[in-house]
């Protein structure tokens, strides 16, 4: 992991600009270089100053040049910077476009700033572990796990709810994981949120009672089949990790795995 981060932000909202730079203002890895909020204007920076950046943190819609057209100059430039894009946009076609582009991470908005923290520093690691493909997961895959946890009725404001989303594409993309929950999957997402698997744990067992008490039970019973019984206890953190990267994986067996 690189010592320090050097990011630049492309987003026309003041509110989002603002609370990141509030976020970030006494970080001690991730240096916020700029907010600029045109996309002429940050592509003219870019091409100024990408021996600086190691990450572009960008939303899809901004004014003067969209953030596709800045991936298409990026790449006819062969500018190297990290990206990780930022959008409330969802459709299916634009995140199709996205893949075609060297995306790190595509995260849908609202985001919480922690979770975009981990994104970045996870995209900076110099050295990826044996346990997980060098390859980027998939856009589409990523924006179908975040569907399926709103679904189930976990709010997104709460730890649970990103540490599962972590969790749930770690099985899905390494299945060879799944014996090694407690041992590996626990620690590596405290490792990316700065925080201990203990804590993991717990946040990821209270998401999973507040979906169980909130989510539909015809969804519940369409994902967990037979196994579901509300006379008896919820499943454990594994049970629920592991039967939603096993659904995901046969709802998706048509989509790339990775970009």
């Amino acid at each position: 992991m690189k010592t320090k981060i050097n990011a630049l932000v492309v987003d026309d909202s003041m509110e989002f600009t603002s609370s990141v730079k509030e976020y970030f203002k006494n970080n001690a890895v991730i240096t916020i270089l700029d907010c600029i909020s045109n996309g002429k204007e940050a592509m003219e920076y870019i091409l100024k100053n990408h021996d600086k950046i190691d990450v572009i943190i960008m939303d899809l819609i901004i004014p003067g040049k969209d953030g596709l057209a800045i991936l298409d100059e990026l790449e006819k430039n062969k500018i190297k910077s990290h990206v990780i894009i930022l959008s409330s946009y969802r459709k299916e076609y634009t995140i199709k476009m996205t893949s075609k582009y060297n995306v790190d991470y595509f995260m849908l908005k609202p985001c919480d700033l922690t979770s975009l923290e981990a994104r970045i520093k996870e995209v900076l690691a110099e050295e990826t572990t044996e346990l997980y493909s060098d390859k980027k997961i998939s856009s589409e895959i990523q924006v179908r796990v975040t569907d399926l946890l709103h679904t189930l009725g976990i709010p997104s404001q709460i730890k649970g709810y990103q540490y599962l989303r972590e969790g749930i594409l770690m099985l899905y993309q390494s299945a060879g994981l799944i014996g090694g929950i407690t041992k590996t999957v626990y620690p590596e997402i405290a490792y990316r949120y700065n925080t201990t698997a203990s804590r993991v744990e717990r946040a990821i067992r209270h998401a999973i009672e507040v979906s169980w008490n909130r989510a539909d039970y015809q969804m519940m019973n369409k994902i967990f089949g037979h196994s579901i019984d509300y006379d008896r206890a919820k499943p454990t953190n594994s049970e629920f990790m592991v039967t939603l990267s096993d659904a995901l994986r046969l709802e998706n067996k048509a989509l790339p795995i990775y970009n």
